[in-house]
């Protein structure tokens, strides 16, 4: 196999947890070349993937089907000469362009009735028992039904990989983005961030829903310890539009919080968090994006289970208190109290956070 063109998922944290089935199947076909295709909000993050070479950035409307448009790209990647195709996203349309691209191997999950879209399909996994995403991913670089057990790179009891036999432990790689300190250095100077003074990035918002997110209060509380303890550090929150009212309710309680949320693009938020000592942030596209960049973080877990989409990062730490009704998987708290974030306090949070400005200053 040559070429390969990769659907990616419409999340930043998925498409981050994907990253280790790019590098599986650059190293079960060294000679791979892979593309792929991504939202425009995504993009940023794969283009700064060492794995992929080219990503056609794409921005169609969340739910439409857009045959013209789907017909378009893929008529502009028919004379590409691709080998093979692998399908992340579970929905039919994200099957149509290497459909219509007639590109010989379909590979992905069964999915949304795609019978005949893809022609390598596997089985979906039993929602009672979902993998970690990484391995349902991984297991794309592989047949169909084959045995494989997988480990995180990074975890302390790791057994040692095999990727050549088919009853094998699999050490999975961590995702890892590529920074530019240039790049860093002129979009500090574009928010007039001073790069010698220590900078911690608060990522408030969470896509998915309100149930993922802690409150404003309790970031503001902690962005008044950060002040005490380390008055000199600089704390600026990172985020979509969307999450612009939320940074601003922690600004308007600890004035020490400078809001950039809808200011930066993904691709300057990329840049400049690299040079953060410490991140704070719910579970979160940018929890995953601070992982991939080695930055230590604490991770703020409420309706989903960190033991599904961890930060795949030994330089991070998690805070999640695992009370009965957690993980829900909810976008709103079912039972309207939202406990399993409220009573996560900032005092907690700040006993890891303590500890890594200690260690960077």
């Amino acid at each position: 196999m040559r070429r390969a063109l990769v659907i990616v998922p419409n999340w930043i944290g998925d498409a981050l947890m994907a990253q280790p089935l790019f590098t599986l199947l650059r190293k079960l076909h060294p000679r791979i070349v892979i593309d792929a295709i991504a939202p425009t909000w995504v993009a940023p993050v794969l283009e700064r993937m060492p794995e992929i070479r080219d990503v056609y950035a794409t921005d169609f409307a969340h739910g439409k089907l857009q045959l013209l448009r789907r017909w378009q790209l893929a008529s502009d990647l028919r004379d590409v000469g691709y080998d093979a195709a692998y399908v992340l996203p579970n929905s039919m349309k994200s099957a149509l362009i290497p459909w219509m691209a007639g590109i010989n191997l379909r590979i992905g999950y069964k999915g949304e009735s795609r019978f005949g879209l893809l022609n390598v399909c596997h089985p979906n996994p039993p929602k009672t028992d979902r993998p970690p995403m990484t391995a349902h991913y991984a297991a794309l670089a592989y047949a169909p039904g084959a045995k494989l057990s997988f480990v995180d790179q990074h975890a302390p009891n790791a057994a040692p990989g095999d990727t050549d036999a088919q009853n094998a432990v699999i050490k999975l790689p961590v995702p890892r983005l590529e920074s530019d300190p240039n790049e860093a250095v002129r979009v500090s100077a574009r928010f007039n961030l001073d790069t010698r003074t220590p900078l911690v990035v608060f990522c408030p918002g969470a896509e998915y829903g309100p149930a993922k997110r802690w409150p404003p209060e309790h970031f503001a509380s902690l962005a008044q310890f950060v002040a005490q303890s380390f008055p000199y550090a600089r704390i600026v929150a990172f985020g979509s539009n969307k999450d612009a009212p939320i940074a601003q309710a922690i600004a308007e309680r600890a004035p020490n919080v400078h809001n950039l949320c809808g200011q930066t693009s993904l691709g300057e938020a990329c840049a400049l968090i690299p040079r953060a000592s410490a991140v704070v942030t719910n579970d979160s596209g940018l929890m995953h994006v601070a992982a991939a960049l080695r930055r230590p973080l604490v991770a703020v877990y409420g309706s989903t289970d960190p033991r599904h989409t961890p930060p795949l990062s030994d330089l991070a730490k998690v805070q999640w208190l695992h009370l009965e009704c957690s993980p829900c998987f909810a976008r709103e708290c079912p039972l309207g109290h939202l406990n399993c974030l409220r009573e996560l306090s900032a005092e907690q949070v700040f006993g890891d956070l303590h500890g890594m400005l200690l260690a960077h200053r």
